[in-house]
């Protein structure tokens, strides 16, 4: 693709003045800018929606094995009887 030296560019805005005047050149370029300004918070739209919106989930625990199992069993059988004991002096 060829580079566009200043005679190339002196051309084509003698062009676009000739097809669009002057009088509808700030209105052309505020409307481009317009655009350039939706397109550039659009696609940083997109980048956002790819971000993860809730935090990670922690990790899960492993159910507890057999002798953590009984030991809870315990600790509950113990507040269970603490409870009823306090029941029975009421």
């Amino acid at each position: 693709m060829a580079g566009l030296g200043t005679t190339e560019i002196l051309i084509i805005l003698a062009v676009v003045l000739l097809l669009f005047g002057s009088a509808k050149l700030p209105q052309l370029a505020r409307s481009l800018g317009r655009s350039a300004r939706i397109l550039k918070t659009e696609t940083k739209g997109l980048y956002e929606d790819d971000a993860p919106q809730t935090p990670p989930a922690p990790p899960a625990q492993l159910p507890p094995g057999p002798r953590e199992q009984a030991a809870l069993l315990r600790q509950e059988a113990a507040r269970l009887e603490r409870e009823a004991q306090r029941t029975r002096d009421v």
